[in-house]
C-alpha cells in the first residue's frame, strides 16, 4: 500500500487505493479559537466537530472552522500561509498535526510510503520551503509512514498527463502560492513558483471591497463563475478582475523562467491546471484566451482543467508513491483522474 497527501494552504487531501477505487480524505487547513466551557466542548463532542482543548480555549479545527468564524464573527487562523507553515501563528505545528492524523489516518503498515505535495521556491518571494518540507516530513514520519516531498507542479503532471507519456505542462493554482512544471516524459525541465495564489485574491478583493476575507472565501467558493457579468463594484466583478491580473502575472513568469532549448520543436504541449482556486466554471477558457495573446515560446496544444481541481495533486501523489512501492499500473492511473472526478462529489470525511 501507498498513500499520496495534497498539503495545501487551504485545504489538506489525501489519497488512498482500495481495491481498484481511489478513496480520497479531506479537511480545511484551518482553525478557530472559542472560548472554552464544559457545554461547549459537549456540544462539539457529541456534533463529532474536530476540536481540541488548550487551557482556557477550545481550538475548532478543519471543515468547521469556517462556519464558527462566520458564526461569531472572526476570521479563520491558518496553521499555513503562501503555500508554507506560518511563521507568525504560534499554533501553526500542533494545528496542522492534527489535521494531517485525520486525513491521513494511521499506515496500514510500518513505514507504509507516502508522498507529500511541496511547492518549489518563489521566484518572486525570498520565502524558502526547505523549514516547511522538513518539518512535514517529520510530522508524517512520526506518525509512522515514510515520507517523500513531491513538487506540487510534478504531482499534477503525474495525475493528469498519464496519457500524454507524463509530457506537459502543469500548474496548480493554489491558496497560498501557485506553482508550474514543465515535464517531458516524467522528468521536470522547468519547476517554480509564485507567491500568489487564491488567498492574494481573496485579500485584494476583500481590501477593495470592505469585506472581511472570510466571506469573500465564501462568495468566491459558492459558485463564483468568471464570466465578467457582475456588476462593477461588487465583490464577484472585483474576484473577476484579481483572477485575470493573476493569470496574466502567471503567464508573465512562465514566459520569463522558459529556456526555449528546454522546448522540443514542432512539439504541442497540453496545459493542466488544478488547485482549489481553479475551480470557478470559466477559469480554462480565460488562461487559454490569456495564453493565444501571450508570447509563450512554445506551441500549446490544449488547455484542460483537471477532471477534479480538488484532488489532482493528492492524486498526483499517491501516483508517485505506488509507482516506488511497485504499485503503479499505467492503464489504471490513466483512469484515477476520472475517479477523482467523481470522488470530488463524495469524498470520505
Amino acid at each position: 500500500m501507498a498513500r499520496g497527501i495534497d498539503v495545501g494552504t487551504m485545504n489538506i487531501v489525501s489519497a488512498r487505493q482500495d481495491g481498484s477505487d481511489t478513496v480520497f480524505t479531506q479537511q480545511r487547513n484551518s482553525f478557530v479559537e472559542i472560548e472554552y466551557s464544559d457545554m461547549a466542548e459537549q456540544m462539539l463532542s457529541r456534533s463529532q466537530v474536530l476540536h481540541i482543548r488548550k487551557d482556557d480555549s477550545v481550538y475548532v479545527v478543519g471543515d468547521d472552522a469556517l462556519n464558527f468564524a462566520n458564526i461569531f464573527k472572526q476570521e479563520t487562523r491558518r496553521p499555513m500561509s503562501h503555500g508554507i507553515l506560518s511563521s507568525d501563528e504560534k499554533s501553526a505545528i500542533p494545528m496542522i498535526k492534527l489535521i494531517l492524523e485525520q486525513v491521513a489516518g494511521e499506515p496500514e503498515h510500518p513505514r507504509e510510503r507516502l508522498f507529500f505535495s511541496t511547492p518549489a521556491d518563489p521566484i518572486d518571494s525570498d520565502l524558502n520551503t526547505l523549514y516547511h518540507q522538513k518539518t512535514l516530513e517529520s510530522l508524517l514520519g512520526d506518525m509512522g509512514y515514510d515520507p517523500e516531498p513531491i513538487n506540487e507542479g510534478m504531482a499534477v503532471i503525474y495525475s493528469e498527463l498519464a496519457d500524454h507519456d507524463f509530457t506537459g505542462l502543469g500548474v496548480s493554482f493554489g491558496a497560498g502560492m501557485t506553482n508550474v512544471c514543465l515535464s517531458y516524459y516524467a522528468v521536470p525541465v522547468m519547476t517554480f513558483s509564485i507567491a500568489r495564489g487564491g488567498d492574494w485574491i481573496d485579500e485584494q478583493t476583500a481590501r477593495a471591497t470592505g469585506q472581511k476575507v472570510d466571506k469573500v472565501t465564501s462568495i468566491k467558493e459558492d459558485d463564483f463563475r468568471l464570466d465578467f457579468k457582475t456588476d462593477v463594484g461588487g465583490v464577484e466583478g472585483a474576484l473577476s478582475i484579481y483572477y485575470d491580473n493573476l493569470l496574466d502575472y502567471v503567464i508573465e513568469n512562465i514566459i520569463a523562467e522558459v529556456n526555449e532549448e528546454d522546448v522540443e520543436e514542432g512539439l504541442d504541449v497540453p496545459v493542466v491546471v488544478t488547485g482549489g482556486t481553479s475551480s470557478p466554471k470559466g477559469f480554462e477558457k480565460l488562461f487559454q484566451d490569456r495564453l493565444n495573446e501571450s508570447n509563450v515560446p512554445f506551441s500549446i496544444s490544449d488547455v484542460r482543467r483537471a477532471r477534479a481541481p480538488m484532488y489532482s495533486v493528492a492524486s498526483g501523489a499517491l501516483v508517485a508513491a505506488r509507482t516506488e512501492d511497485g504499485g503503479y499500473d499505467d492503464g489504471a492511473e490513466a483512469e484515477a483522474g476520472a475517479e477523482a472526478g467523481e470522488a470530488e462529489a463524495e469524498s470520505d470525511d
